[in-house]
């Protein structure tokens, strides 16, 4: 462990920059480890500021010349930036500095990727290009010009001059440098155009390397479906000549939102149907929605300082998911999107990581790019629209865009414009912002007399993030059911303000049975005592979808905490319900193929550890094949049926319809795989004209304990293709039985194939790892040692893939005092290495402080 802490920072502690940024000038002159970059920077005083010293950002810069008004200076330099004396008045600052693209494998500020120079500058990898004030209140205009012997030469912005070896763009709206961004290389460019609704035309253009052309289609389609999207539902209009889109193989996130030039990772764009799955062409169509609007909710309304980051990707997600429910099924989505938050952001939320959605302080900004802030930050979006309803949030947006467009804001000038428009006094909601932890809402029900009444009751755990939780707004969507499953009472959204509160109905006739939280409108735990009669009554009767999802999902975890602690069989409540829904045609196939979804093997274990039971991951992983067992030789007689129902004629699409039936035949396949052994698999296998139906038969074989030669067919026929091969590296992985996780891990990590230094390869290898529960949490250790391994190796290279791979270890203190003291040994191990990056050592020391 370094001997000092790395510096935290507080979110009461901003004060503005001493200055204003009036122009940007940049030049770079492009060389692999000797790139020029050359600044002319008009400053003037700020007169919102009190501390008007000049400082500049700087890291992994070279120096060659600085310079004020054209006389030369001599700033103080240190690793992290620069200050020198500087005129009381308006200046021009200059300098040229050099860096290394080429040796810059962090992949943050300018570096290259396959002989491609790129850029990722959120939150503070602008420092490494050149000096500056790189903090997201401080925003201007740039104007950069590039050259180098590459055939497209991309900036932000509009093109002013595009020749051989030159280019000079222009952005004419103002923005901080974390939007900054560079492209040079020899691509090709797929294009497309794009009326506005003001009848402006936009050229668009998604840069690829050569051969990938032919993977561009369906994200420029969905580049222009969230154009006009946008248009339509938020009234934002594109504001830039061109609008472009670059695919880039190595790359820390998925994608980045710098104004007029998107850069995406790979995975995140590039699409074919014999190349990516159906679940694939939804994460590019979504992704690609996300960062085109953060055109306004980020590029055009920024955040004041890193504190805010919610301010725009809370938002931006809650938009991109509006969009995905717009386009395909509302309910799967919502579905999903709770899948995904029970599986991140609650564990987050109630461990060693826990933070405000707004935190008030952090040491590497890199390591809050969390669930909290992103999907816990959505749902904050989500409550507050049920609070007030579809007409006033549309208002409170317009006045939102209206009054900071080209500002840098607050949450607190967010909820500003919703006070303004609804008169509502926002204080207590606020809270969902700066208390950390998933709060309990405790409810019990009383029948008196044709009264129906609903007490709850609310409590968030005190913890070091929140020492003193007061009680938050809590919208909760109830309906109610009438013994014979009729709707009694349609959905109403009750306003729980206090610690306790009570609701009554009036004037049944009859004892009703609650659907409570429907739509899961609030992200809360739902804490009541209900029966499996009731549950199962839920599953066949709920008119809300997502709770009559809620109430499979809680049988089946029921079902399977009870077969992995006491050995009972698979209950027969489960599997009749599930083979009823099976049966029901009228269902969306997507949303059967989620409701027969069982849950994940973290979450049972989560779910053992909150009831006191110490989860065993073995017991765990052999309970959820026992019952998948239990539901293939129960719907044995429908399965065919619905593998038939599921065929799909014509050619592939990744449209709602194909891809809903594809999604159910899968889940039915990987049942009737456990009864034939992998007959009807490898049939699929051999005929598959599609990723999603390859992989899906490829991951059942696997599964089922065959598939060996089709895995050397898969690598024969992929190998050319990094991105497939990164889809047959992970699911080898994925389906290994826990006892050989590692050690086909291991095996993996030696293939000629594995590029530990690209994040993608990484995180397909040794994420999957940590995916696979039972193997990660192997009981001889090896899954903790192997992860160890290689984060040490990584962090050196890459701290940021390094310190987000950490959060697999956060869990450690629910599982045996045995994995706790191998987990604990692996922690120390890393924590204790020379020169780790503050942002693998600030992880590592809030897991190790888990209690």
């Amino acid at each position: 462990m370094k001997d000092t802490a790395p510096q935290t920072i507080y979110l009461k502690d901003y004060t503005p920059f001493g200055f204003d940024v009036e122009s940007v000038h940049l030049t770079f002159d492009l060389s692999p480890n000797a790139t020029r970059v050359m600044s002319r920077i008009a400053f003037a005083p700020n007169p919102e500021a009190t501390d008007h010293r000049f400082y500049l950002h700087g890291k992994k810069l070279t120096l060659i010349k600085a310079a004020i008004n054209g006389e030369p200076v001599r700033p103080e330099v240190t690793d992290e930036g620069l200050t020198c004396p500087v005129p009381d008045g308006s200046f021009i600052w200059e300098c040229e500095v050099e860096i290394d693209p080429e040796g810059n494998t962090a992949l943050e500020g300018l570096y290259m990727s396959n002989g491609m120079y790129c850029t990722q500058c959120e939150a503070e990898g602008f420092r490494k290009i050149t000096y500056y004030p790189d903090r997201p209140d401080v925003m201007s205009v740039f104007t950069v010009e590039i050259k180098g012997p590459h055939p497209v030469l991309l900036s932000n912005g509009n093109p002013q001059v595009q020749g051989q070896g030159h280019a000079i763009w222009h952005d004419p709206w103002p923005k901080p440098a974390y939007l900054f961004a560079l492209v040079a290389g020899e691509l090709v460019a797929h294009s497309d155009s794009f009326t506005t609704c003001s009848g402006k035309a936009v050229d668009l253009n998604l840069y690829v390397r050569p051969g990938d052309e032919g993977k561009c289609a369906f994200g420029m389609e969905a580049l222009k479906k969230s154009m006009q999207w946008d248009e339509e539902v938020y009234g934002r209009e594109y504001d830039l000549d061109v609008f472009n889109i670059v695919a880039v193989d190595d790359f820390n996130m998925g994608a980045m939102e710098n104004k007029g030039l998107n850069v995406f990772n790979s995975s995140a764009v590039l699409a074919s149907p014999e190349t990516a799955t159906d679940g694939n062409f939804e994460r590019i169509e979504a992704i690609i929605a996300h960062e085109y609007f953060h055109n306004w909710t980020g590029n055009r309304i920024t955040c004041r300082d890193w504190f805010q980051l919610c301010l725009k990707e809370g938002l931006t997600v809650y938009r991109d998911s509006q969009f995905t429910s717009d386009l395909r099924s509302a309910a799967v989505k919502r579905i999903s999107d709770v899948i995904d938050l029970r599986a991140r952001q609650f564990p987050e939320d109630q461990g060693p990581l826990a933070h405000p959605v707004r935190p008030e302080s952090f040491q590497e900004i890199n390591n809050f790019y969390t669930a909290t802030v992103y999907e816990k930050g959505a749902e904050v979006i989500g409550m507050l629209k049920r609070l007030v309803g579809d007409a006033d949030y549309a208002r409170a947006l317009d006045l939102y865009f209206a009054r900071h467009d080209g500002q840098a804001c607050t949450i607190e000038d967010w909820l500003q414009v919703f006070e303004d428009v609804t008169d509502r006094d926002l204080a207590q909601f606020k809270r969902w912002y700066s208390q950390a932890g998933t709060p309990r809402l405790a409810v019990r029900d009383e029948w008196k007399d044709g009264t129906y009444t609903l007490h709850f009751s609310q409590s968030l755990p005190a913890s070091a993030a929140s020492p003193d939780p007061q009680p938050q707004v809590i919208p909760i969507s109830v309906g109610l059911l009438d013994p014979n499953g009729d709707e009694v009472l349609p959905t109403r959204m009750l306003e729980m303000t206090e610690a306790t509160q009570s609701f009554a109905f009036e004037g049944l006739a009859a004892r009703p049975v609650p659907s409570i939280l429907r739509g899961f409108s609030a992200p809360v735990v739902l804490d009541r005592d209900v029966g499996t009669a009731e549950r199962a009554f839920l599953l066949a009767h709920d008119t809300d979808p997502f709770n009559r999802w809620e109430a499979g999902r809680a049988l089946a975890r029921e079902t399977l905490m009870a077969m992995a602690t006491t050995g009972a069989p698979a209950g027969a409540d489960y599997l009749d319900g599930m083979l009823a829904v099976l049966r029901d045609a009228d269902l969306d196939p997507a949303y059967r193929a989620l409701m027969l979804g069982q849950p994940s093997q973290s979450e049972l274990a989560a779910a053992l550890a909150e009831a006191g039971t110490t989860p065993d991951p073995d017991a765990i992983w052999q309970a959820s094949e026992t019952l998948a067992l239990a539901m293939a030789q129960h719907a044995q007689d429908v399965l065919p049926r619905i593998l038939a129902e599921c065929r799909v004629d014509g050619p592939y699409r990744p449209d709602p319809d194909q891809t809903s039936k594809r999604a159910l035949g899968g889940r039915a396949l990987s049942l009737v795989t456990r009864l034939d052994g992998g007959t009807q698999a490898a049939a699929q296998y051999a005929a598959a004209d599609n990723m999603t139906l390859q992989l899906s038969a490829l991951g059942c074989l696997l599964a089922a304990g065959k598939g060996s030669a089709e895995v050397a067919a898969f690598y024969d026929q992929w190998q050319d293709d990094r991105l497939v091969i990164d889809k047959w590296f992970g699911m080898q992985i994925a389906q290994a039985v826990p006892d050989k996780a590692a050690t086909i891990v291991a095996a993996l990590t030696e293939h000629a194939d594995f590029n530990w230094k690209n994040p993608n390869r990484f995180r397909a290898t040794l994420g999957a790892l940590t995916m696979n529960h039972a193997g990660f949490h192997a009981a001889d250790g090896s899954g903790y040692r192997l992860l160890a391994d290689w984060l040490i190796r990584l962090d050196p290279v890459n701290p940021q893939t390094t310190a987000r791979m950490c959060s697999a270890f956060q869990t450690w203190r629910r599982y045996d005092s045995d994995r706790q003291s191998k987990i604990g040994t692996e922690l120390e191990r890393i924590a204790s290495t020379a020169g780790l990056s503050p942002d693998t050592t600030e992880m590592i020391t809030r897991i190790r402080g888990a209690k």
